[in-house]
């Protein structure tokens, strides 16, 4: 059992190390050479271009100042980076750094608010009146143990004994049956559920605003255009193009504007990731590729036409776009068809949070596939209770005297059965639950979530179920209190083994204050030491990194893991909330986790973390849904506390062979019913509240109000009546393998319409102009708006170079080409890209022969399809 002294030892080497790794920060981010470690995402941005720490580096052209901080005064000020995290307002950290790292970042700032009150309450009055009781000091007797447990204590029984330890003086246990002392615990969990109830509606409340405001901001984002099509039925006579295209032109006439087809990209990827990689070579060395190395190449441009011919590879979905924020909105909102399980629309995820690898799955497979993780998910729980159990098994020093018999020597010096009993289970369990996330994660991409950030949620969710129920409950049910419980099973005393279950949850709570700080503490304090991506950087740019672009990978800024740190949090809100009132002394320590994770992490993201999305927020309604689980955990222990302990008589109950099992129950559970009737009101009023929050605020991160989208309509309308919004959609939900496409014209009328997106120019708006050709650009008056006469102007001043290249490139947009002449190898390299607008495709071919032939359809031949013939001026 883990006493007092133990946790002592466990809270000694938490913060020696915690102090370890932030003095090590401190000195590593202070040299130049570490600045790509310790703040990429500055360089990410442009804020920095180059290592500035070093103050007396250009004051010394001697080489060492260029890598080492030479200027002791730094070391002096090393601390202000905790100011200068806590320095930057929300408004400036949410431009800077994203609403989801804001969003994230108030979770900490919302266990502060709850547990701070808590935590004087508990250990003001709490402690008082459990220490006060002396049920403990009574009614034991003190075990003569020379080894380590010199504060454990037993009770006393007919047939058993049950440990103590001083710690528990401190809790609940420490209030004998019946005593009018619980009615002070009962007043408290009313106060503590309500304090918390009322900061999550705060907190709900205010990042529901938040996430209003960001999407009602002044950028212009494809996302809040664009719907995701599901479920598209095939007809064997229509390709998915066409039939996209006139279902939401008849359905849709004045809101549809374009739309991009889905393709089954997996192999093309592969392909393209080599083809980079040769890239990278090249820009490095500056010399010509062999043939061998063209193939990767080769093999992207023929995988890629394959794709585009071939319609099975063309999926029945679609990102179909509107000409305005309410067109949208109502189609993402609404039913399409009579039949609901065909033309299926939600909102597209933002562009970067497409996962396209699983857009590939056929929609039909989802169902079969989540009921095969589900059952994964279940065996990988229950089953990691045998290493749980494992674990439990260390905190007692006679399981581990009487499995290792040679340690009995090392174990009678305290400081090492100190160490064994209150750091090393904690440590270990962390270790064994490390890789956890990582498995969820893989469970979580079967199901095939088309978003990165829906994929972190369930993976998150799927995490806080293991915790919940091996961390918690397992280390509840394991271990030296499963052992306890052994004692009572073979009793015919019902009562005997519910109040053994009710003396044994307190007893764990010495168990969560090491765990907290072993994960809480020194978990922060390593992360943001950064030893791993520190080393790998060196490493790269010492014997790999080639080009700036490398540099930049090398830099790997990292990201906050949402599958990871959401359930670590959570974890650290059921244990607080369920032991607030059990045991208090677990309150300073949740407070000081927070407290170090806010500042960590607070930095982390103004510095490090690079945001590969964004998703205003959307997990919080997650989060808040499993707090309120937390509460509910609470209230129930609490009432099986209560029943065991409250002002009822033990004695009525009758454990005769004449009465049946089911007949003591019943009359048990009534007598303790009739006591505790307030206790049972707490979980009922807990759900009510819930239910309210959810009506109030989910609808907010599920569904965008009409008003809003014609209110922002409008104000896009009066800012920028000529903006062309088909250019701005047209390549914003292109495949990123198929992003080096190249459109050689900025015409968009005047070139063949692609079935990766239907660009519907024509019908954008009626009050837009018509965009001119070339021949109308060099005789007659333009009447393009300004962006497209920066864009015919751009093409205009194309060189005779540039001309003939972009003659000479494929169609489908490869950046360079390499071509092989009379034995010797050429090296070609195509125009710039940033001066034109990508296209879908082009109608031509141009081989190396310069013949030109049809580009290949990329639907199934029918004569009678017009997406091929080009539009023509008068």
């Amino acid at each position: 059992m883990t006493t007092l002294r133990d946790i002592g030892v466990s809270a000694l080497i938490n913060i020696v190390g915690t102090i370890l790794s932030l003095v090590g920060f401190m000195a590593l981010s202070l040299q130049p050479m570490n600045d790509r470690v310790y703040k990429p995402k500055l360089y990410l941005k442009g804020v920095l271009r180059d290592s500035p720490s070093s103050t007396s580096r250009n004051n010394n052209n001697n080489n060492s100042h260029r890598h080492f901080e030479t200027d002791f005064r730094q070391y002096l000020w090393s601390f202000s980076w905790v100011a200068a995290a806590l320095r930057m307002p929300e408004e400036n950290l949410i431009e800077h750094a994203g609403l989801d790292s804001v969003v994230y970042l108030r979770i900490y700032l919302l266990g502060l608010k709850v547990f701070v009150p808590m935590t004087i309450i508990g250990m003001v009055v709490l402690v008082t009146v459990n220490v006060g009781a002396g049920f403990l000091d009574d009614n034991a007797t003190t075990q003569s143990t020379t080894s380590t447990n010199t504060n454990d204590t037993t009770s006393s029984s007919n047939t058993t004994q049950l440990v103590f330890s001083g710690i528990d003086k401190l809790s609940i246990s420490n209030i004998p049956d019946g005593s009018p002392r619980l009615w002070c615990h009962l007043i408290v969990s009313y106060i503590f559920t309500a304090w918390t109830c009322y900061m999550l509606y705060l907190e709900y409340r205010t990042i529901t605003n938040m996430r209003r405001r960001f999407q009602d901001d002044d950028h212009r984002r494809p996302d809040q255009f664009t719907v995701l099509v599901q479920q598209v039925p095939r007809q064997f006579d229509e390709s998915i193009h066409i039939q996209v295209d006139d279902y939401f032109k008849r359905n849709h006439p004045e809101y549809y504007l374009t739309h991009q087809l889905v393709y089954n990209a997996n192999k093309l990827s592969k392909f393209v990731r080599k083809r980079e990689r040769i890239r990278n070579w090249l820009a490095f060395s500056q010399l010509k590729l062999s043939r061998e190395a063209t193939t990767p190449t080769t093999r992207a441009e023929a995988e890629r036409l394959v794709i585009l011919d071939d319609p099975k590879r063309t999926m029945a979905a679609a990102f179909v776009s509107f000409k305005s924020r309410w067109g949208a909105a109502v189609c993402a909102q609404t039913q399409q068809n009579s039949n609901p399980t065909v033309w299926l629309t939600q909102w597209a995820p933002e562009p970067r949070d497409i996962n396209w690898k699983n857009l590939a799955i056929p929609y039909m497979q989802l169902t079969c596939r989540r009921v095969f993780v589900n059952i994964g998910v279940f065996l990988l729980v229950f089953f990691f209770l045998v290493p749980v159990a494992l674990v439990q098994s260390l905190a007692s020093l006679t399981a581990i005297q009487s499995t290792f018999p040679w340690l009995s020597k090392v174990l009678q010096q305290q400081f090492f059965a100190s160490f064994i009993q209150g750091f090393l289970p904690g440590f270990i369990l962390k270790l064994f639950t490390m890789v956890i996330p990582y498995l969820v994660t893989c469970f979580s991409a079967i199901e095939g979530h088309v978003s990165l950030s829906r994929l972190e949620t369930t993976a998150a969710t799927k995490f806080y179920y293991f915790v919940v129920i091996n961390v918690f409950f397992g280390s509840i049910l394991t271990g030296s209190a499963f052992s306890e419980l052994q004692l009572f099973v073979g009793q015919s005393s019902l009562v005997g083994i519910l109040k053994t279950l009710a003396v044994t949850i307190p007893m764990k709570a010495s168990f969560f204050i090491t765990y907290v700080m072993v994960d809480g503490w020194a978990g922060p304090a390593f992360e943001i030491l950064r030893v791993i991506p520190l080393v790998s950087y060196h490493l790269l740019n010492s014997f790999f990194v080639k080009t700036e672009g490398d540099k930049i990978k090398a830099m790997s800024p990292g990201t906050i893991s949402l599958s990871t740190s959401l359930p670590q949090l959570e974890l650290y809100f059921l244990m607080g909330l369920v032991y607030s009132v059990i045991t208090p002394l677990i309150l300073p320590f949740i407070v000081i986790t927070f407290l170090i994770g806010f500042i960590v992490y607070r930095h982390q993201v103004i510095n490090v973390y690079d945001a590969p999305y964004e998703s205003a927020g959307g997990f919080w309604p997650h989060v808040h849904g499993h707090i309120i689980a937390a509460l509910i955990i609470e209230h129930l222990t609490l009432i099986g506390l209560f029943l065991i302990q409250g002002p009822i008589s033990f004695g009525v109950i009758s454990s005769d062979t004449e009465t049946t099992l089911v007949g003591r129950i019943l009359q048990y559970c009534k007598e303790a019913l009739s006591s505790t009737p307030f206790m049972v009101a707490l979980p009922i009023f807990t759900m009510i509240f819930h239910n309210q929050c959810k009506k109030r605020f989910e609808p907010a991160f599920k569904r965008i109000p009409l008003e809003m989208a014609v209110k922002k309509d409008l104000e896009d309308k009066a800012k920028e009546p000529r903006f062309n919004l088909a250019v701005f959609l047209r390549n914003a939900y292109k495949h990123p393998d198929f992003s080096d496409e190249i459109d050689n014209t900025p015409d968009v009328e005047a070139t063949n319409k692609s079935p990766i997106i239907e660009d519907n120019l024509s019908e954008a708006s009626s009050s837009q102009p018509e965009i001119p050709n070339k021949n109308q650009m060099s005789g007659e008056e333009s009447t393009s708006t300004p962006q497209e006469a920066t864009l015919e102007d751009q093409s205009t001043l194309k060189n005779d170079d540039t001309k003939s290249v972009l003659d000479e490139q494929n169609a489908v947009g490869l950046n360079f080409l390499f071509s092989t002449s009379m034995g010797n190898e050429q090296e070609e390299f195509d125009a710039p890209t940033n001066a034109i607008v990508p296209s879908p495709s082009n109608s031509v071919v141009s081989t190396p022969s310069n013949t030109s032939v049809p580009a290949p359809s990329r639907l199934k031949p029918n004569s009678a399809n017009p997406v091929g013939t080009p539009k023509t001026r008068k």
